[in-house]
């Protein structure tokens, strides 16, 4: 770290300017958070937990779940066009709640547990990409392969971790590109599956299923196996039932998958425009109202064609280890199954895949701005701060990228980790909760900063709308928490998954306590830095 002076504007910040480039328009926001709630990728993991709470009702907890975070992209939308900065999280918790409670939530939620979700993103590769491409081309040693819960699910890890940090290392602009051609083509393939479930009848798919089966994987009669294997000690309850105590209790299981319409706030210092509260409204809560309104069509068409019992039994088995085929109940290889040509299932499973790579770079590409932006305060060293041509800080894509291969090794060889996935979850809502009751008093706390925005004219019975939105938002992140911690079907509240969370904040606080004791011995108080905002 270099030496600083104690006074002085710019001696507050590494430099003036970020040097980031602003490469994204709000459309590239939008596909952002598109793919951010991943209705491939994440939600068909999420969909799959639906057992784990036997009588709640998917449709149900997606629908409600979909409709009430919509305040969140209204917390988060206003948060961005008062502060549009760099590290979002980072920079609002900081500025109105305080540096330490703010380095320490974003940190811990924005860093330490991204290494987490590369072992994640690696099995989502594996099961949504290599094993049905694999078990489509006859490769039936890549299926053997990348089956394995230990190398298998190590080696997608780092081919995750390794695409991840090329993708990003391209720069925003390039990386706003691909995952526009990922979108586009991703959608094309999620409209033939649609097409597929539309006008083709259950019977049909029972004999394309058997049939598919037979021919990739030897099993015959591989549907009532399925249902036999999967309903054993379960009834999964019709697609349009509603259980009010289920069904809430399924919810914390979807925000898994749909609480990350705001994954892209940490970037909206490269976002053309970001000052405009309702482009941000559009980018965040137009992506999650698509996708809720896609997942509940998806469901109503997998009742249809696949049966539901069928579905809900094979994401059943396939947890309890007793699904009549080797692979993860994945709808697009179940959809691909009626074309008789291998060709065909093979290209659809491949545009799908595009879902996977277009998303592939929201491991490490927020992240990078928290730790960013903490550099910019001269909090974490300097050398994070720096970007090179691209506009691309290439020491936090590191501080990314390395750390996370020894978690991905723990978590591929030490089953114990596998009981740690939703504490991925977990720890990151609690730093939207910092965040969501920094925006609650923002309007008393930084009045100068809301009433200079464009948020300010908007109230609800007289409150401003941001301590609206916000103050509901905290109620649902509430809910959450408190069942996550509480009840043992989400696997979350063990003592070691406890202590693997909790060492996560007591690093960050030593990190942030090591930092203030250098910088004093400096001449430099880092309040300073948090009295000011920094660079747009």
């Amino acid at each position: 770290m270099a030496t600083v002076a104690a006074t002085g504007e710019q001696s507050l910040f590494v430099r003036k300017a970020t040097g980031l480039v602003r490469g994204w328009s709000v459309r590239d926001a939008f596909i952002y958070a598109a793919f951010s709630i991943n209705i491939v990728t994440l939600g068909f993991v999420a969909f799959s937990y639906a057992p784990f709470i036997p009588k709640g009702s998917l449709l149900w907890s997606v629908l409600v779940a979909g409709a009430y975070l919509v305040l969140q992209g209204i917390t988060y939308a206003s948060l961005i066009a008062a502060m549009p900065r760099a590290g979002g999280d980072y920079v609002w918790m900081s500025r109105v709640l305080g540096g330490g409670i703010g380095f320490v939530l974003a940190i811990a939620g924005w860093w330490f547990i991204l290494w987490l979700w590369v072992p994640i993103y690696g099995g989502i590769l594996a099961n949504m990409v290599i094993l049905p491409l694999a078990a489509i081309v006859g490769w039936h040693g890549g299926v053997t392969y990348f089956s394995n819960l230990h190398h298998g699910l190590f080696v997608a890890s780092l081919i995750t971790a390794v695409l991840a940090s090329f993708l990003i290392g391209l720069g925003i602009r390039t990386y706003a590109r691909i995952q526009k051609i990922c979108f586009y083509g991703g959608v094309v393939g999620l409209a033939v599956i649609i097409l597929l479930l539309l006008v083709n009848s259950k019977a049909g798919f029972i004999h394309h299923f058997n049939h598919q089966s037979k021919d990739l994987f030897g099993v015959n009669g591989a549907y009532g196996k399925t249902v036999a294997a999967g309903t054993k000690g379960y009834s999964p309850p019709a697609v349009g039932h509603f259980t009010l105590g289920a069904t809430f209790l399924l919810i914390p299981f979807m925000a898994f998958f749909n609480l990350w319409s705001n994954w892209g706030a940490t970037l909206y210092g490269e976002v053309r425009g970001a000052s405009d509260f309702r482009k941000n409204i559009y980018a965040m809560g137009g992506a999650l109202i698509a996708t809720t309104i896609t997942a509940v069509v998806l469901f109503l068409l997998f009742s249809k064609t696949f049966g539901w019992t069928f579905y809900n039994a094979s994401n059943n088995a396939y947890y309890l280890g007793t699904g009549a085929t080797p692979v993860f109940p994945y709808p697009a290889l179940f959809a691909a199954s009626f074309f008789g040509s291998h060709v065909l299932q093979f290209i659809l499973v491949a545009v799908m895949s595009l879902w996977f790579f277009g998303w592939v770079g929201t491991l490490f590409l927020s992240s990078t701005r928290v730790i960013f932006a903490a550099a910019f305060d001269r909090v974490l060293p300097e050398a994070a701060a720096r970007v090179n041509n691209n506009g691309v800080p290439v020491v936090a894509v590191l501080l990314m990228l390395v750390p996370s291969i020894g978690l991905a090794a723990l978590y591929s060889f030490n089953s114990t980790f596998h009981d740690y996935t939703l504490d991925a979850t977990l720890v990151i809502a609690i730093t939207f909760l910092g965040s969501a009751v920094a925006a609650a008093i923002l309007p008393w706390r930084k009045a100068d900063i809301y009433n200079a925005s464009p948020i300010a004219k908007y109230k609800v019975l007289g409150i401003p709308l941001i301590t609206f939105a916000a103050g509901l938002f905290i109620a649902f992140l509430g809910f959450c928490l408190y069942k996550w911690f509480q009840d043992d079907v989400y696997g979350v509240n063990k003592h070691s998954s406890l202590y693997f969370m909790a060492g996560m904040y007591v690093l960050a606080i030593v990190i942030y306590a090591g930092s203030k004791l250098y910088r004093r011995s400096q001449g430099m108080d880092l309040s300073m830095v948090y009295g000011e905002i920094p660079a747009e």
